[in-house]
């Protein structure tokens, strides 16, 4: 999921909590040097970037960044999520949230089963939404464009899950200038939306929210489902109506095909599995008869 976050000056409320602090300020402030500078550069508040960038819970997130060279969409037991405890879960969900998956099903035309489906899949109904700073992750991703910070990450990467040292190369200068997209996203959305950006965690590969949006996809498609003039994917009825929001945007309705609600539901996750998994979820969601 990919969008996020406004320009020129960030009026971010910095109300940090502790966490996971650098070792070392003044590392901390070499390894992104090269990243604040160019967010400067483009745009962004030198001042609120320098002091975002200088709170103790920055961190050079070399473990969690690692997880993008060896992470395998082959290897994720999808199958769990049709256990009969899983879809019975997600029936109470469903009865839970009646409301609110009803009117985004009417305004957006998406059906609630795959609304239902994509946060059982993506978060487990709410219950994991990722325990990494997102800032951090993709701060850590983004400071690869250095080849200095390349060759500090690639030393810390576990010796036996390490790729190649010219594979290595090759995705990291490409996800880091993916990365420094989603960065700028998050720090515009947090902005706009007012939140901290050192209270957002998410995934390994800084998904966000119940949705597991990428700030990108938070920025540009996230919708406010209950109304309170705020977007914040770690509610329920912002969740439900920003999935059903990615979906019709991308040409989801009502009378859909299933060769074209695939190619949609693709474009969530790049994964046939997952595709898969959420028609036969929706399936069983439907038939009920699991019970």
């Amino acid at each position: 999921m990919k969008s996020f976050f406004l320009y020129s000056c960030l009026i971010i409320t910095l109300i940090f909590h502790a966490n996971i602090a650098f070792p070392n300020k003044n590392d901390s402030n070499h390894i992104f040097s090269d990243l604040r500078k160019q967010l400067v550069e483009d745009g962004f508040n030198k001042e609120i970037i320098d002091e975002l960038y200088s709170n103790q819970n920055i961190l050079f997130d070399s473990k969690g960044a690692s997880l993008f060279f060896v992470h395998s969409e082959s290897n994720l037991d999808y199958e769990q999520f049709v256990s009969k405890t899983a879809l019975k879960n997600a029936i109470i969900y469903m009865d839970k949230h009646e409301n609110n998956l009803i009117a985004a099903e009417k305004k957006y035309g998406v059906d609630k089963t795959i609304i239902t489906a994509i946060l059982l899949v993506e978060t487990s109904l709410g219950e994991y939404l990722g325990n990494r700073l997102v800032i951090n992750t993709l701060s850590t991703m983004a400071a690869l464009n250095n080849s200095n910070v390349r060759e500090k990450f690639y030393k810390e990467i576990n010796d036996s899950k390490k790729i190649s040292k010219a594979k290595f190369e090759k995705k990291s200068q490409y996800k880091a200038k993916w990365a420094y997209i989603e960065l700028k996203a998050l720090l515009k959305y947090s902005a706009r939306e007012k939140l901290d950006p050192f209270k957002i965690n998410g995934s390994y590969a800084g998904a966000l929210g119940l949705s597991q949006f990428l700030p990108s996809n938070a920025l540009r498609l996230a919708a406010d489902g209950n109304n309170d003039g705020t977007i914040n994917l770690f509610q329920h009825p912002d969740a439900i109506y920003s999935i059903a929001n990615f979906l019709k945007h991308y040409g989801w309705e009502p009378s859909i095909s299933k060769q074209r609600a695939y190619k949609i539901l693709y474009k969530y996750n790049h994964s046939k599995p997952y595709v898969n998994i959420l028609f036969k979820i929706s399936h069983q969601l439907k038939g009920f008869s699991y019970i």
